[in-house]
């Protein structure tokens, strides 16, 4: 009888950050996305109206703020800080000079309303930029560089969307990926694993155990993983069983 045969792995893995990476429904991200925008845009034009007849009246920044939720660019920069979200004064300008960030011109000002600002805020505590999202990974897993980062995006095994012109990327699935990066191991170091461990077993071979079921394994982003504690049950068994022959 083959050797693989006389082992079987009885560990069984329950990863609910698993399950949550894998129930990421990016075209339901998209339809909410959408949603949200128009009900953006529609809201900005509504405000755009109100505050130009209130600058008619000449009233202050306070009257904008307080009757229609509009901040200058200044007290928009605060308004972001105090909620969280970091970013530099310039890259926020330039931000609003590209039109990113929606604003409404009254007189030869610029002021943006509260619920842009909290829309920012709310989609800095879903999303990571891709820049973000790779810092945070490399911290689980450090061999990876960012073009290599930028590849996994491209082929779709780190979801992302775009929001306008930025890529985002789910802080849900950035967790579960460095969940796995901390408690999964890829085939090619499992192999190295069990090597170390005075196995030797081909990587054809390690492959079929693998597409046969006898090695508990996920498929996570296009790519097989295997639990620390299913490889650390298979190196007790094989080793178990050298010794037993």
């Amino acid at each position: 009888m083959p050797r693989g045969r006389k082992i079987v792995i009885e560990t069984e893995i329950d990863d609910n950050i698993v399950d949550r990476y894998r129930s990421i429904d990016l075209g339901e991200i998209r339809k909410d996305r959408e949603s949200v925008e128009k009900n953006l845009s529609g809201s900005l034009a509504t405000v755009f109206k109100a505050a130009q007849d209130l600058y008619k009246q000449r009233l202050g920044e306070e009257n904008l703020r307080e009757d229609h939720s509009l901040y200058s660019v200044k007290t928009a920069y605060d308004y972001l800080r105090g909620k969280g979200v970091v970013i530099s004064f310039r890259a926020f300008g330039g931000r609003i000079e590209r039109g990113t960030v929606p604003y409404v011109k009254v007189g030869r000002k610029r002021f943006i309303p509260q619920n842009v600002l909290d829309d920012i805020s709310d989609t800095k505590a879903e999303f990571y930029t891709v820049k973000e999202a790779y810092q945070e990974y490399r911290k689980a897993n450090s061999k990876i560089n960012f073009r290599a980062f930028i590849g996994r995006i491209e082929k779709g095994s780190v979801p992302s969307v775009k929001f306008g012109t930025r890529r985002l990327i789910p802080r849900d699935a950035v967790e579960a990926l460095t969940h796995v990066s901390n408690n999964y191991y890829t085939v090619s170091s499992a192999i190295k694993e069990l090597h170390k461990n005075g196995i030797r077993i081909k990587r054809n071979a390690f492959e079929r155990r693998l597409d046969r079921g006898r090695i508990p394994h996920e498929k996570i982003g296009g790519r097989r993983y295997i639990h620390q504690k299913v490889l650390g049950e298979l190196v007790d068994k094989e080793t178990a069983l050298r010794r037993a022959e």
